[in-house]
């Protein structure tokens, strides 16, 4: 999702502000190349190309100065002069967006904005007349002048943003991958960056297509005077114009629909792909056997994503951020338990996009293959494998479907996928929301580059599952005699359908969730293994010392019952050593019984349990020696639940029957698995003195008929 929590996956349709059509092939890039600029509908010369090329030192405090000329009063949104930066951070000079007819410091996600406007005059100048703005960022202080006089000023609470040489600048829109249509109509006379913060003299000194005088040296300029959209001091070597922006008489003209200019340097870039690997020494509050993002970066979404068995190996990306921005990292496995990290070679550097989720599938030819939601592209991409050890991509080919007379094109939500060959022809499944209009859609192949619209992907809705409630992150599959759909809402998180797959349409039956608090287990993936287990994983988003957290693998698997059955990965049971096991412990009805010698930061515990009239038992894990300071694992017989602190889902046992719990406790991360029938995951704080076990029964006496722990070994050892 993707992804920042808050609107990671908000459903957008926007165009690919990096990508430039060209029919020129484009090669893959291998590690370490130098890239240099592309082709397309831009400014680079022979004259800028030969420049010499400007420093590129970070901009810290700057000054964005333009003269923009309103096209209408009431639009809201747009931007006159925006500076971003790869990871989608931004400063920019926004019209109406917060408060209607008023200027304000655009940023992202308003962290630098400043949401009061009542101080800011409303503009009332009659459409097309040319106004200066000017905002200049010093430190932490943010001012606005108008025609050099100050207009709006305010300090913000965090820290400003700097900006180094893979920066890009752009014009009309708010900011490349904004999710609202929202473009500035009107005109652009010329537009500035510099890399301090002028004095209020020295922006009343300013004048269009002119330099004040000889220590005038803006950082970036575009003066529009020479009919194209060249950036005058050779830093941006590519100035894009997309929709409806053209040059006339010396100005931008922006149409306010889709107008916009996007600058970037299309210098030459040696990429260095960075490989995630944990710090040394570990931090001591770090997981010991749970898949988590070691860094650099932070891993926020951490989606897992395009999971393969591939030549003896397991293979699983997930998403992060870095200084590129959205990244998938790649991570392999002989076990599924320990990784090894992959040089991150999927980037926006090579793809021109961030890396929103998707899934992997094989082509027709046996090749591994992704599909993935490209931000900032407004499409799904596809790229095809082109080594053994999936470092090295072919170039995205966007996934652009052929549209029938008589069918629906506004349907379409251009978002989360999933693809797979079966047999015949390629499927891809687009996530969407029924709610916005834009439910899941389905799209056919017989090459995986022309693609036909086949319509909506359900037949029906479950009633059950509100209309809100999106299918994102899906993964669409066969279990036992029936298919999978494994996805995500993002208000509910984590949840799975069966049903029928028949005449190109999914008809659901039932729908079920295995998410149970805020986004404890989300964004799910899947692989088939070799002995034709399915086994998933999810990102749990806990708030932990780290991120990227992903679930203990879960098997999944649909007997002739019909009930899904979630079981640990059976390969954890190579981590167990010290093995200790107790027998027939007597629990007495309301009296809280310590069970000793169960203490770590990295345990498992097997119980079988015979409640007979017991109606709930109770385990309060990590606790004090005498029970406080814990997180409950509660089974209420009666209310049909199974508990993890906050977290409740629904479970019921049948009359006669034991219960089996299996608890794995690493570190500050709990998961429970059921009676093969419910997991549950969780977050507590741990320390050292807060490592015991007690249970409690309630409505009855109880036994443990057996009690097995186990201490886990590292999964990071090199394997």
């Amino acid at each position: 999702m993707r992804r920042t929590p808050s609107g990671m996956r908000l459903l957008v349709a926007v165009f690919a502000a990096l990508a430039i059509a060209t029919e020129t092939p484009v090669r893959s890039i291998e590690p370490g190349t130098v890239v240099g600029p592309a082709l397309g509908r831009s400014a680079d010369t022979a004259e800028s190309s030969a420049r010499v090329e400007p420093e590129d030192k970070p901009v810290g405090d700057k000054t964005l100065v333009v003269w923009v000329a309103l096209g209408r009063l009431d639009q809201r949104g747009g931007s006159a002069l925006t500076l971003e930066d790869p990871r989608d951070r931004f400063d920019a000079i926004v019209f109406g967006e917060l408060a209607p007819r008023k200027w304000m410091a655009g940023s992202d996600g308003f962290t630098r904005t400043q949401r009061d406007q009542s101080a800011a005059a409303e503009e009332t100048e009659q459409a097309g007349a040319l106004t200066q703005m000017a905002a200049v960022h010093q430190g932490r202080d943010i001012t606005l002048f108008r025609d050099g006089r100050e207009y709006a000023k305010h300090t913000i609470a965090g820290q400003p943003i700097e900006f180094g040489p893979r920066s890009v600048v752009v014009i009309g829109k708010r900011h490349r991958r904004a999710g609202e249509p929202c473009f500035l109509e009107g005109s652009v006379d010329d537009a500035r960056v510099y890399d301090r913060a002028l004095a209020p003299s020295e922006l009343a000194a300013l004048r269009p297509n002119a330099a004040s005088g000889p220590n005038d040296r803006p950082w970036a300029w575009w003066t529009f005077d020479d009919g194209e959209a060249k950036e005058r001091t050779g830093r941006f070597l590519l100035s894009q114009l997309s929709g409806g922006a053209r040059i006339e008489n010396g100005k931008l003209v922006l149409d306010g629909v889709d107008g916009t200019l996007i600058a970037k340097s299309g210098r030459p870039i040696a990429i260095v792909d960075e490989t995630p690997s944990r710090p040394d020494p570990v931090p001591a509050d770090w997981l010991t056997f749970h898949l988590a993002h070691p860094g650099p970066g932070q891993a926020m979404p951490g989606d897992p994503n395009c999971a393969f068995y591939w030549n003896g190996r397991y293979h699983l990306h997930y998403i992060y951020a870095n200084q590129d921005g959205f990244v998938f990292a790649h991570v392999s496995s002989a076990d599924m338990l320990h990784w090894k990290w992959h040089p991150t070679t999927l980037t926006p550097v090579r793809t021109e996009h961030g890396m929103f989720s998707g899934t992997g599938f094989l082509t027709k030819d046996g090749k591994p293959a992704i599909i993935y939601h490209g931000q900032g592209s407004g499409r799904n991409q596809i790229a095809i494998a082109e080594d053994d050890a999936l470092e090295r991509w072919s170039p995205p080919m966007a996934l652009e479907p052929r549209i029938a007379p008589g069918q629906d094109a506004s349907k379409i939500a251009h978002w989360d996928p999933d693809a797979w060959w079966d047999g015949t022809a390629y499927y891809a499944l687009s996530g969407g929301s029924p709610g916005s209009g834009k439910p899941p859609t389905l799209f056919k192949s017989g090459d995986l580059r022309s693609w036909d619209y086949l319509g909506l992907f359900l037949t029906r809705d479950m009633p059950d599952v509100q209309p809100d409630e999106d299918i994102s992150c899906p993964n669409f599959f066969r279990i036992g005699d029936t298919w999978m759909l494994l996805c995500i809402s993002h208000n509910k998180g984590c949840r799975y359908y069966l049903g029928d797959w028949k005449d190109e349409r999914f008809t659901p039956r039932f729908h079920a969730r295995m998410n149970w608090r805020a986004w404890d287990c989300f964004a799910p993936e899947s692989v088939l293994t070799p002995d034709g287990r399915r086994v998933m994983w999810a990102w749990c988003n806990l708030g932990t010392p780290q991120t990227g957290i992903q679930s203990l693998p879960r098997e999944l698997s649909l007997p002739e019952d019909g009930v899904l059955r979630i079981r640990p990965l059976r390969e954890l049971e190579s981590l167990r050593e010290d093995e200790a096991v107790s027998e027939r412990i007597a629990l007495k009805d309301g009296a809280a019984h310590r069970l000793d010698g169960l203490a770590g930061d990295a345990v498992e515990l097997r119980f079988a349990v015979e409640l007979a009239k017991a109606s709930e038992f109770r385990l309060d894990v990590r606790c004090g020696h005498g029970g406080d300071g814990g997180i409950p694992v509660v089974i209420d017989r009666g209310n049909g639940t199974l508990s993890l602190g906050e977290s409740r889902a629904p479970f019921a046992l049948k009359d006669g029957e034991p219960l089996e719990l299996r608890v794995f406790l690493d570190k500050n991360v709990i998961e429970v698995f059921a009676n093969d029938r419910q997991a549950i995951v969780a977050s507590h704080p741990m320390t050292l003195d807060h490592g015991h076990v007690r249970a409690i029964v309630r409505g009855g006496d109880a036994v443990i008929r057996e009690l097995r722990s186990w201490r886990m070994r590292s999964t990071y050892a090199t394997r």
